[in-house]
C-alpha cells in the first residue's frame, strides 16, 4: 500500500489572549494559552477575586463571554448498612465512596467579580454507583458554545443548559455503562454533536448526541480486544479533535488501544494497539511533529509516541516507561514533552522526537490537574494547593511556588492574562495588579 501523507492540525489553530477557553485544556485542548500569566501569588496576592464553590466536584472551569462554568455535586451518604451491602459488588477492591443520594448542578460565576449566578440542579439520582475516594460524581468538565453549556456526568446523564437564563433544554439519561470508580471522560463538541466515550467494565464504547435534542446519533463500540477482567476494560479517557490529511478526526485513547474515529458517523478509521496492558486512562492526548502522544493508563504506564505521518498505517515509534503519569496530561511545547506522576511530583521532559530525556526532576506534591503553558513558562498544580512554575527549556529551573487553600483537582482555565483556579473549597481568579 502506498504510503500517505497525513497532516495533523489542530481544529483551532489560532487564537489571542482574549479566547474564550470552552473546553477542558483550552481552545486547542492541549493546555496552551496565550497569556502573560501572573508568575507568584498566594490568597491576598494578585488574587481578584475568590468565591465558594458548592458542593464537590473536580471538573475544570470553562468560559464564555463573561461566565464561567463548573459543574458539582451534592452527596447525601449511605447508612453503614447499605454501604456495607453495596460494596458487596465492589469487585475492583480499591477505596470507594458510597452515597444514597446524588444531586448533580451546573454553577455560573461571573468572571469579573467573581459574583454567582446560577447553582442549578439538572440530575438527581438515588443509590449512585460508588466513586473512587479521589473521584467526584461531577469530575468530567463541561464544554460550552453560544451560550450552551453541556454538562456530562457520565452514566447518570448529559445535559444542556441556556447559559443566559439557566434554562435546562434538554437531559439525555439514557445512556449507562459501570464506572466502577466513578465517571472521568469529558466530552467535546463537533458541528451538531456532542461526542464522549462510555468506556465501562461491562460496555465500552464512544457515543454522539445531537446538540439540539440530546438524541442518541451514533454508537460505536470499541473493536480491539482486552483483558478478560472487567476492570482492565475500563477507561476514563477523553478525546481529541483533529483534522489529518484535510479530514476532520476523533482520536479517541481507549483501554488497551488508540482508535481513530469519524466524527460525523462514529466509522473507525484506524487503531494502534499499546503492545502493554493499558487501562483507566485519565490523561488526554497531545499532538504535534507528526506523532501522538499519550500514557497508557494505570499499572506499568507508557508515555507513546504514535507517528501518522509518511506512513500507510499509524503506529508506534519510540515509548518511555519511566515514572509517566497516570492522571495529568502531558504538556508539548515546541520539541520537549513534558509530564509530572501523579504521586512525588516527579517531572520527565522528554526530547519529543526520539522520545530521550532532557532531565527528570522532583518537585513534590501528588497530582490530577494537568500542566497549563503560556509565554515560555509551565504551571503545574498539586492536590496540595501548591501551583509550580517551571521555565520551558532543556533546563530544569523552577521561577516560583504559590499555595492556596484547598486541593487543586481540577485543572486551569485562562481568561486573558488571569489564571481560573478551581479547588475543593473556592474558585479564584488570579492576576497580576
Amino acid at each position: 500500500m502506498k504510503a500517505t501523507q497525513w497532516i495533523l492540525l489542530p481544529l483551532a489553530l489560532a487564537f489571542n489572549a482574549q479566547a474564550d477557553w470552552k473546553q477542558w485544556r483550552g481552545p486547542t485542548g492541549q493546555g496552551h494559552a496565550n497569556a502573560n500569566l501572573p508568575t507568584e501569588w498566594n490568597e491576598t496576592k494578585n488574587v481578584k477575586w475568590r468565591t465558594p464553590v458548592p458542593g464537590k466536584g473536580w471538573s475544570s472551569p470553562v468560559i464564555e463571554g463573561n461566565q464561567i462554568w463548573i459543574t458539582t455535586a451534592f452527596e447525601t451518604l449511605a447508612s453503614k448498612e447499605e454501604t456495607a451491602i453495596r460494596l458487596k459488588k465492589n469487585t475492583g477492591g480499591v477505596p470507594v465512596h458510597v452515597l444514597s443520594r446524588v444531586r448533580l448542578h451546573a454553577v455560573c460565576i461571573d468572571k469579573r467579580n467573581g459574583k454567582l449566578l446560577h447553582n442549578i440542579e439538572v440530575i438527581s439520582k438515588n443509590k449512585p454507583q460508588w466513586v473512587h475516594k479521589f473521584n467526584s460524581y461531577a469530575s468530567p468538565t463541561p464544554v460550552i458554545e453560544a451560550s450552551r453549556v453541556y454538562c456530562h456526568f457520565g452514566a447518570y446523564g448529559t445535559v444542556c443548559v441556556d447559559s443566559k437564563t439557566g434554562r435546562i433544554i434538554w437531559r439525555n439519561q439514557d445512556i449507562w455503562v459501570n464506572h466502577e470508580t466513578g465517571p472521568g471522560s469529558s466530552p467535546v463538541l463537533w458541528k451538531d454533536l456532542l461526542i464522549f466515550h462510555m468506556d465501562g467494565s461491562d460496555k465500552q464504547f464512544v457515543v454522539a448526541l445531537d446538540t439540539k435534542t440530546g438524541k442518541e446519533k451514533w454508537r460505536i463500540a470499541r473493536s480491539g480486544k482486552m483483558h478478560e477482567n472487567p476492570q482492565l476494560k475500563k477507561s476514563f479517557g477523553t478525546p481529541l479533535l483533529r483534522e489529518i490529511d484535510g479530514k476532520p478526526v476523533l482520536i479517541s485513547p481507549g483501554s488497551n488501544w488508540l482508535y481513530a474515529y469519524d466524527p460525523g458517523t462514529g466509522k473507525e478509521l484506524w487503531k494502534v494497539g499499546y503492545g502493554t496492558l493499558g487501562f483507566s486512562l485519565v490523561p488526554r492526548p497531545v499532538t504535534g511533529h507528526g506523532m501522538i502522544f499519550m500514557s497508557t493508563g494505570f499499572m506499568k504506564a507508557k508515555l507513546l509516541a504514535v507517528r501518522y505521518a509518511n506512513t500507510a498505517k499509524p503506529d508506534i515509534v519510540w515509548s518511555y516507561a519511566r515514572s509517566v503519569s497516570t492522571q495529568p496530561s502531558p504538556l508539548l511545547v515546541g520539541d520537549e514533552l513534558y509530564f509530572i506522576t501523579e504521586s512525588g511530583g516527579l517531572i520527565t521532559c522528554l526530547n519529543a522526537h526520539t522520545g530521550k530525556p532532557h532531565w527528570v526532576e522532583r518537585i513534590g506534591g501528588n497530582y490530577s490537574a494537568s500542566p497549563t503553558f503560556s509565554n515560555g513558562k509551565i504551571y503545574f498544580h498539586s492536590r496540595e494547593g501548591i501551583t509550580t512554575v517551571l521555565q520551558a527549556g532543556k533546563t530544569f529551573k523552577v521561577l516560583a511556588k504559590n499555595k492556596l487553600k484547598g486541593q487543586h483537582m481540577a485543572s486551569a482555565a485562562v481568561d486573558g492574562n488571569a489564571l481560573i483556579l478551581r479547588t475543593d473549597k473556592a474558585l479564584y481568579r488570579v492576576e497580576s495588579r
